[in-house]
């Protein structure tokens, strides 16, 4: 508790267990909750083991558990530091940050072209799984873009450009899903040929952006999550390889429609993440 001979910037390191904090969506919920915050000093993620650690002003921990209850998360606070060990590794302020930028661009283009390529090629081949698959290449680029946007910027412009990013997400999705049924109720023959091609571009473009990642992945929390959504974009990319080896070997479209479907649900759920932020 703070007392009268507390010095103002005093900070206590307090330590969340968070149960259902398991994808970068949910750490962007939480992370744009929080930072802007007068009392917090700065946010470590380790979404593996769902923690969270939170640098804050002396005796505030439980307001910062009051901002992350509404989330529904489960945040639950394990412990709190104080003293000479409250700032034990606690991320500066502009570490790195020159240098992720620049990744962060690298990683915008490749994954606006390849959204691109495969809204393209999709359309052209038939293929549900690659026009999905596109909507998750833009989904990433709007993350990126919005991290570079808010750098520097209040926490209301950062509320406000996720939620635009939220909604923009949830438009492609439902246009995706709206794609799914009218090819399964109308038939399509997906080229299984064109759709391991552009997939494989598309494994290639996500492998090249996990290395990039990879070394900043110790670095800030958001550096972490991006590593995490790469590879979870590889995973998708292997899905719609699989999917176009059983289109050859099948020459059925359900392989292609349900990975289509697949990556469409997971847009849409991250975007009603995203929406689910409050100031």
């Amino acid at each position: 508790m703070k007392n009268d001979n507390t010095p103002p910037d005093a900070t206590d390191r307090s330590e969340f267990k968070v149960p259902r904090m398991d994808c970068p969506s949910e750490e962007r919920t939480v992370r744009m909750t929080l930072e802007g915050l007068p009392m917090v000093r700065a946010l470590a993620f380790n979404l593996p083991e769902r923690r969270l650690t939170v640098w804050h002003a002396r005796g505030t921990a439980s307001e910062v558990a009051g901002r992350l209850e509404p989330l529904g998360f489960g945040a639950q606070l394990v412990e709190t530091h104080g003293g000479a060990a409250a700032e034990e590794g606690m991320p500066e302020a502009g570490e790195d940050a020159g240098k992720e930028a620049r990744t962060l661009w690298v990683l915008l283009a490749i994954n606006g072209i390849m959204f691109v390529a495969e809204l393209v090629a999709g359309w052209l081949v038939q293929s549900t799984g690659l026009l999905a698959d596109s909507l998750d290449m833009l989904a990433d680029a709007m993350v990126y873009g919005l991290s570079l946007y808010a750098v520097g910027r209040t926490a209301a412009h950062k509320l406000r450009a996720a939620h635009l990013s939220g909604y923009l997400q949830i438009a492609l999705a439902l246009g995706a899903l709206f794609e799914v049924g009218r090819r399964f109720l109308l038939g399509s023959e997906p080229e299984p040929t064109w759709m391991l091609g552009v997939a494989s571009l598309a494994l290639a473009a996500n492998v090249t952006c996990l290395l990039l990642i990879s070394r900043h992945r110790k670095g800030g929390a958001h550096m972490k999550a991006s590593y995490i959504f790469s590879t979870n974009d590889v995973l998708a990319n292997l899905g719609v390889i699989a999917a176009g080896i059983l289109v050859a070997l099948t020459k059925s479209p359900y392989p292609d429609l349900l990975v289509g479907l697949g990556i469409a649900v997971l847009v849409l759920s991250g975007a009603v993440r995203i929406l689910r932020l409050r100031a």
